[in-house]
């Protein structure tokens, strides 16, 4: 009679736990490195660069303390005039024409200084879009050239997508008339589709018949997905072509 020998199986387990916590430490870094990278992307693709707009924040900082500077002078040399026995009418309009002026750039620097402060520390909150900007001006071929540019607010981690219709209500004859933008514009068609994470600009010229006379501008923003409310604004023609926002 054979006696099979007994066979045993030992595990001997090596206990590191100073190299099992390296390794996490090193797989969580290797996460929050991934996400940061993640995001950087997405903002380069969204047109974003930190420090292009870090140096843009203090260039509008500078040219608005510049500004605010101007107005304390203007408003000094006002009030000089006014306690000077002989006024100049000329002179008194003109410094009051400058005043008005220096005012409103200092308006619009301060809400595009405030749009791109945002956007390096974005305030949290629910996402919302806006029409940021909207500009028209006069060119020499008789038309007149358009910027609108529609941001997003709050959280902007996500990207917002969707659809912007622009038209140009006013009168032909007597008759009330609306024109869409893409009637009047080679540079845009119906209709003109978003998807940014900070904001994106629609620029181009636009020509409007001889007998229309604007009044109007409607900008419709209609995101993709429900959880965005849409934007439904009119602007007055008058205060664009004026310098107005």
């Amino acid at each position: 009679m054979k006696i099979k020998p007994i066979q045993t199986r030992k595990i001997i387990t090596i206990q590191r736990p100073a190299l099992w916590l390296l390794s996490s430490v090193v797989f969580i870094c290797l996460i929050l490195i991934s996400l940061w990278l993640s995001f950087e992307y997405g903002r380069n693709i969204a047109g974003y660069n930190s420090t292009d707009s870090e140096a843009y924040i203090e260039q509008l900082q500078a040219q608005l303390e510049e500004s605010q500077a101007e107005i304390v002078e203007n408003k000094r040399q006002a009030t000089m005039l006014e306690r000077n026995n002989h006024i100049d009418d000329d002179a008194s309009s003109q410094l009051k024409e400058t005043l008005v002026q220096t005012q409103n750039e200092v308006l619009v620097l301060k809400k595009e200084l405030s749009f791109y402060k945002s956007i390096v520390a974005p305030e949290q909150g629910s996402r919302s879009l806006a029409i940021q900007t909207i500009q028209l001006k006069a060119n020499t071929a008789g038309g007149y050239d358009y910027k609108i540019m529609v941001s997003q607010r709050g959280r902007n981690d996500q990207f917002a997508r969707g659809t912007v219709d622009v038209s140009i209500e006013g009168v032909s004859k007597g008759q009330p008339v609306t024109l869409k933008l893409a009637e009047v514009s080679n540079d845009t068609k119906e209709p003109m589709k978003f998807g940014f994470k900070y904001f994106q600009n629609f620029e181009g010229a636009m020509i409007l018949p001889e007998a229309f006379q604007p009044n109007f501008i409607h900008v419709n923003v209609k995101p993709s997905k429900g959880k965005i409310k849409a934007i439904d604004e009119q602007f007055a023609w008058s205060d664009l072509t004026a310098g107005g926002t």
